[in-house]
């Protein structure tokens, strides 16, 4: 899908990977953006103020009433709540923007015991990095309804791309659960989420919740075997389920515990998106850089 953004100034606030792909993909015809960064750095084509989400004291150089606000800022790592997204919304509560879009989690959903998931399904968050997600979208439920103002959510599972590869794992040669075992999940090629989200950043993308992955939930152990193939490195050795929820660290049984397939299909017909990279056999030579 080829995303031709509004003449609409933006404001980035999380500005990493995929805020940075986004800023490249929304000045291409010339319109603004600013970014929220934490500390001093060049920023190509982008203006920057400086703020820290954690210390609101900072924030006294936020843009005036900006017109698309892109919150890509994650909740801190502790916590049930995100004071992140509630300072953010603090400070700009007199001067609200004309549409947002939240990049969230599917993790929202909590385990699914691997049934297909729209967005009709009630969140039942299972820990605690998913439940600072939940209270985000809770806050800014309540923020785009006091405002009437348009809110975009993206539920939005693992991520990778070109810089975003697990591939020093593998080479520390780091257990997976078998594959009979392991559970479904789900991914998006980074590049494609930058293009929906922009898309979703449109004066004419209706407000709500969307889905976003790719064409083909499989298991974590699959994407990684795939990505060993493709690299040239060896396969992970595999373990049990039982024997992984006793190695395994606690923040990837957070992942292991929870499985789910994704339907993306509003994401597909409301959003008239083409995904680029529809499948991992389309989607990891990409990000490995391999012509195919």
């Amino acid at each position: 899908m080829a995303a031709t953004p509004s003449k609409i100034p933006a404001f980035i606030v999380g500005f990493g990977n995929i805020g940075q792909r986004v800023a490249a993909l929304w000045q291409r015809d010339g319109s603004e953006v600013t970014a929220l960064i934490r500390t001093p750095r060049d920023i190509v084509g982008c203006r920057a103020i400086f703020g820290d989400l954690d210390h609101p004291e900072t924030l006294h150089s936020m843009p005036q009433k900006p017109a698309l606000l892109f919150h890509f800022a994650p909740p801190a790592p502790s916590g049930v709540s995100d004071n992140r997204t509630s300072h953010l919304l603090k400070v700009m509560e007199k001067a609200p923007p004309q549409r947002i879009v939240y990049i969230s989690t599917s993790g929202v959903y909590g385990d699914c015991g691997g049934a297909w998931v729209d967005e009709s399904r009630p969140v039942h968050p299972g820990n605690n990095r998913s439940r600072r997600r939940t209270d985000a979208e809770r806050q800014l439920m309540g923020f785009a309804r006091r405002h009437s103002l348009p809110l975009i959510i993206l539920r939005v599972p693992g991520i990778y791309g070109s810089g975003r590869l697990p591939l020093e794992r593998l080479r520390q040669g780091n257990p997976v659960v078998c594959p009979e075992q392991a559970p479904w999940s789900n991914r998006i090629h980074a590049d494609d989420l930058a293009i929906i989200a922009v898309r979703a950043g449109q004066s004419d993308t209706p407000g709500g919740i969307y889905n976003v992955s790719d064409d083909e939930p499989t298991s974590m152990t699959d994407y990684l075997y795939r990505l060993a193939d493709a690299a040239g490195l060896p396969r992970p050795p595999c373990v049990s389920l039982a024997k992984a929820q006793r190695i395994f660290s606690p923040k990837l049984l957070e992942y292991l515990n929870e499985s789910r397939r994704l339907n993306n299909q509003k994401m597909k017909t409301v959003l008239g998106v083409k995904l680029r990279y529809p499948t991992l056999d389309t989607g990891l030579p990409a990000a490995l850089g391999i012509s195919k």
